[in-house]
């Protein structure tokens, strides 16, 4: 049986922790959607620099993703119920709270894991895997 997982996030300026992971997300199942949140509907971090479109255009491009498509403008769990998952991959330091998302999904009738993906460690000096150190690199460097 086809086990299908959702990851979702920003992905605002790609870099290898986000290629982590959605690899790993990849192998938690066979199939892989991700949702790519709305810049209007970030609200726990600076707003995303890239056009929603572009982000989903290159999420889409990944070797590990079967779909991507740009989160619901009101409600994040619309999305999540058309694909109706088997498991959530959340990424290692997202925001989320796992426990808290499981009450939420259960409220919705969305049965499905919750399982969280494992972290990425530089593999050399200098290598950025975080959206906002690559920033404030380039504002560094060429501000």
């Amino acid at each position: 049986m086809s086990r299908t997982v959702v990851a979702q996030g920003t992905f605002d300026l790609l870099h290898p922790g986000h290629l982590h992971y959605l690899a790993d997300a990849k192998a938690m199942g066979d199939r892989l959607h991700v949702i790519i949140a709305r810049r209007d509907n970030v609200t726990h971090k600076e707003k995303p620099i890239l056009p929603d479109r572009q982000r989903r255009d290159m999420v889409a491009a990944l070797d590990p993703v079967d779909d991507a498509r740009l989160g619901h403008e009101e409600d994040i769990f619309v999305p999540i119920e058309a694909i109706d998952p088997d498991v959530i991959a959340l990424g290692h330091d997202q925001h989320h709270d796992a426990d808290a998302l499981r009450e939420a999904l259960s409220g919705r009738g969305i049965d499905c894991e919750v399982a969280r993906a494992s972290a990425r460690e530089p593999e050399y000096e200098g290598e950025l895997l975080s959206t906002g150190r690559i920033i404030d690199r380039v504002c560094d460097e060429r501000c």
